[in-house]
């Protein structure tokens, strides 16, 4: 029994020394393996006409990526390449791009937030023998037709971005949105014509992690509220983060319309500017900070009873409803009186807008008493009418998509590959 016993031992001692060793040696040898394993390459760009490579062993990071992590998953995607694609970056001849209209301040938020409509416009760019601009719809005729357009200087600096000398082109402006009536009119000028130039260019840019676009629109128009909803869609919120601009996208409860009031007349944003103090005390940017929460709240979590108060402020509103658009405050009082979620100065002005809820499916095939779009329709007019306001009301909805190429010349799509509309 004890000569057993003492054999039993030696063959469980035999093995652990045995398993011991072997895992030194599997290691040694891993460790080995790694020293000549060529590095992992990382494409990282310097300016827009290169790419260079950097190391990058991606086991320094976590292995655990959590939703949120979309830029970290963008970089892990991106060292699995070894090359840059080129298809599609072929110059273009002519290209169509579709660009929304755009909310900017959205009560509160001045400068940082704005919000996608559903009104179009459509801006065709073609290689030609020389230079014209030529537009029709809402504010053709006040618009610019040489390149002081903000169209033509955001195509300027696509192709500054390229690296390429700009072509000598023709313009042709499908114009929906209202011209200088707080609608982001300018912003999707320098928007369409960004990413018109790209295009036509044969360039593109990095988004993730840097958001290259948004750079360079933000730069023109000097703040994000509009050209970052005109290009992504939905409702942004756009801050400097002393580096870079950077956007994030906040939700908006379905079944919402937006029921807009467009005077007749239009409203310069340097006039609108100009009526606002250079300082704000304490307790205004208190009052402020919390709306801008307590609006942010609202979106997130649907509570549309709770927009009203979201969207109230005392940066502008105050001061351009009393200087500016006499009829700002009533009107938005009787908006909300008619079922309103709340109302608000879309952007610099003179636009009021009022957001809705209850909308599902097609509107026309839907009882009107489930909505309320019709009666606060209704009522903004009726303060318009008493005020001597001239002006149309628009029925429409917040949009997520924000403005994309509709035609090219030659076309993105193959034999094997037919992109959405066959673009």
């Amino acid at each position: 029994m004890s000569s057993s016993t003492n054999q039993r031992d030696t063959l469980i001692a035999t093995a652990v020394t045995a398993a011991s060793v072997g895992a030194a040696l599997a290691y040694a040898a891993i460790k080995a393996s790694e020293k000549n394993k060529p590095p992992t390459y990382v494409p990282r760009m310097t300016r827009p006409s290169s790419v260079v490579f950097t190391q990058c062993d991606p086991r320094v990071e976590s292995d655990i990526l959590f939703p949120h992590n979309h830029e970290e998953k963008m970089r892990r995607r991106i060292a699995q390449r070894v090359s840059v694609e080129e298809e599609n970056k072929t110059p273009r001849n002519s290209v169509t791009v579709r660009v929304p209209a755009t909310s900017a301040n959205v009560g509160p938020g001045y400068d940082c937030i704005g919000m996608a409509v559903d009104l179009w416009s459509e801006i065709t760019v073609t290689r030609a023998s020389e230079f014209k601009i030529t537009a029709e719809g809402e504010g053709a005729e006040e618009m610019p037709k040489d390149k002081t357009n903000l169209m033509c200087i955001g195509l300027e600096a696509a192709f500054k971005a390229a690296n390429k000398p700009v072509p000598v082109l023709q313009y042709h402006v499908v114009s929906r949105i209202p011209y200088a009536r707080g609608l982001g009119s300018s912003s999707a000028a320098i928007v369409g014509g960004i990413i018109a130039g790209l295009v036509l260019a044969g360039h593109k840019l990095p988004c993730w992690g840097s958001e290259a676009l948004l750079q360079i629109a933000s730069t023109i128009e000097g703040h994000p509220d509009n050209v970052a909803p005109s290009i992504y869609g939905g409702i942004q919120i756009g801050i400097h983060n002393g580096t870079r601009w950077q956007t994030e996208r906040a939700p908006h409860p379905a079944g919402m319309q937006a029921v807009l009031f467009i005077p007749d007349f239009i409203g310069k944003t340097s006039d609108a500017r100009g009526v606002l103090q250079p300082t704000i005390t304490r307790e205004e940017a208190a009052f402020n900070i919390g709306r801008v929460a307590f609006l942010v709240h609202a979106l997130c979590t649907g509570n549309v009873d709770n927009l009203r108060y979201g969207v109230e402020d005392k940066m502008h509103q105050p001061q351009r409803g009393s200087k500016l658009y006499k009829y700002l405050f009533p009107m938005i009082e009787a908006a909300q009186n008619a079922g309103a979620s709340c109302a608000y100065l879309s952007g610099a002005g003179p636009t009021v807008m009022a957001l809705t809820s209850g909308a599902t499916g097609d509107i026309f095939t839907q009882r009107e008493t489930e909505r309320t779009d019709s009666e606060v329709a209704r009522a903004m007019l009726q303060v318009a009418e008493e005020f001597g306001i001239t002006g149309q009301l628009l029925v429409t909805q917040p949009v997520h998509e924000g403005a994309r190429v509709i035609k090219v010349e030659p076309p993105f799509s193959s034999d094997t590959i037919t992109y959405r509309d066959n673009i």
